[in-house]
């Protein structure tokens, strides 16, 4: 070889060699990871599923990244019949968004695999502070004693009643006077067959029936063990007596497979039903239909042992496999802050879980008392979560359904139903 040319070859094989070592095994995705690092900006998926909120949920994240500059947050919105099919296969995968929505039946399933940020575990690099919260829906994302959701907002449970039906046969508004049996009255007084209107349904739901009247009967779901059904104790059989009677004693409510064709809430909103055991998620729907925005209110609920509900809510959490932990706990902190429950509450959408951040909720309807629907939130007691290793899918439908469409009593039913959920349980310790 020409000893002149010597070098020049080794030093452009070199150079050759340096190049392609530079860029070798560089994807388009590897790129932007680099560039991502050395830029200092991170980008947060996050998972929700209500297209409604998403306006509102646009504005708190605009907020958080006006503080967080070095954040981006990208909204992946699923609607809710798909949501959970799609999650369960991301968790699979190992491919959860940062941060998603989830509500208290799942809860569990992803925190017991391990799926979730243990949220103590951060506690002291944030603000959060689960005092800020009721109680009752601090406890259904908390899991073996370790909290793994922040509550984002509410359902608070109460009596919607229609005011012109009531002006019309002269009955004072419900009140805090009211117990159950001046409830039932009323509703006796406000049926009227002829014209199809019914006083009060009794919806043969958890959340918007017998629940509620089995907590304020004094009865409950399951021992504090979660090893036994407490829905053959004399206080639960009455609770789901006090629902089933609107139909069967009072008949001020319709069968079972009349609300089957029509729900009571359809009825309601065309000035059917006279009053009607609801959520606070109607606000929005029932201050913008054109019957309802001006023709109903809301009431606390009627009374027996006690006055009481169930409470259940949304809550923010973080996927435990994220690559990004710190600006995690740094969005979760703020979705969990007044500010963002100001923004969220101003929409009017969904009622803020933040202790205190409701102002802007209870303005955002002036001709409702929202207040009512915040009292019963605050004096409410947690959905009920049953045991997570018991197959109970099904068998509240299954056992309780005949106390409705009158083929049991109620206490036939609910001791029925014990029975089954103790059986399930013991086959599954």
């Amino acid at each position: 070889m020409n000893k002149i040319y010597a070098p020049i070859l080794i030093f452009t094989v070199m150079l050759t060699l340096l190049l392609s070592g530079c860029g070798a095994g560089n994807s388009a995705s590897d790129s932007s990871n680099e560039s991502e690092s050395a830029s200092g900006n991170v980008t947060l998926t996050y998972g929700l599923w209500d297209q409604v909120q998403q306006p509102a949920m646009e504005k708190i994240i605009a907020k958080f990244e006006e503080q967080h500059p070095d954040i981006h947050v990208e909204i992946k919105l699923t609607p809710w019949n798909e949501y959970w099919t799609k999650l369960e296969t991301a968790a699979t995968g190992g491919n959860l968004p940062d941060v998603f929505w989830i509500n208290g039946a799942s809860l569990p399933k992803y925190a017991s695999n391990n799926q979730l940020l243990n949220l103590d575990d951060y506690a002291k690099d944030t603000s959060l502070d689960f005092g800020n919260y009721p109680q009752g829906l601090v406890d259904i994302y908390t899991y073996d004693g370790k909290h793994y959701g922040v509550p984002k907002d509410m359902d608070a449970i109460g009596l919607w009643y229609n005011k012109s039906l009531f002006d019309q046969a002269g009955i004072p508004y419900p009140d805090e006077t009211w117990d159950w049996n001046k409830a039932a009255l009323a509703a006796q007084k406000l049926t009227d067959p002829a014209n199809g209107i019914w006083g009060l349904p009794a919806q043969f739901q958890g959340q918007t029936g017998y629940y509620n009247t089995i907590l304020e009967a004094g009865g409950g779901f399951y021992t504090d063990d979660g090893k036994k059904s407490l829905y053959d104790s004399p206080e639960s059989i009455r609770g789901l007596q006090l629902q089933t009677d609107l139909i069967h004693k009072y008949k001020v409510s319709p069968t079972l497979a009349q609300m089957t064709d029509t729900s009571p809430k359809d009825l309601f909103k065309s000035g059917k039903v006279a009053m009607l055991i609801d959520g606070s998620w109607n606000v929005k729907d029932f201050a913008t239909n054109e019957y309802t925005k001006n023709n109903v209110d809301v009431a606390l609920l009627p009374k027996d042992k006690l006055r009481t509900s169930v409470i259940h809510g949304l809550a923010n959490v973080g996927a435990a496999n994220t690559k990004h932990p710190k600006e995690v706990i740094e969005f979760l902190d703020f979705l969990g802050s007044k500010e963002s429950a100001d923004i969220q509450g101003e929409d009017g959408t969904a009622l803020p879980a933040f202790h205190g951040g409701q102002e802007l909720w209870l303005k955002s309807v002036p001709q409702f008392h929202l207040q009512n629907l915040l009292d019963m939130a605050n004096a409410a007691k947690a959905l009920p979560r049953g045991p997570q290793n018991a197959k109970l899918d099904g068998l509240e439908e299954e056992y309780l359904k005949s106390a409705y469409t009158g083929e049991s009593t109620p206490e036939e039913a609910a001791k029925a139903y014990a029975k089954a959920v103790n059986e399930a349980i013991a086959s599954n310790p």
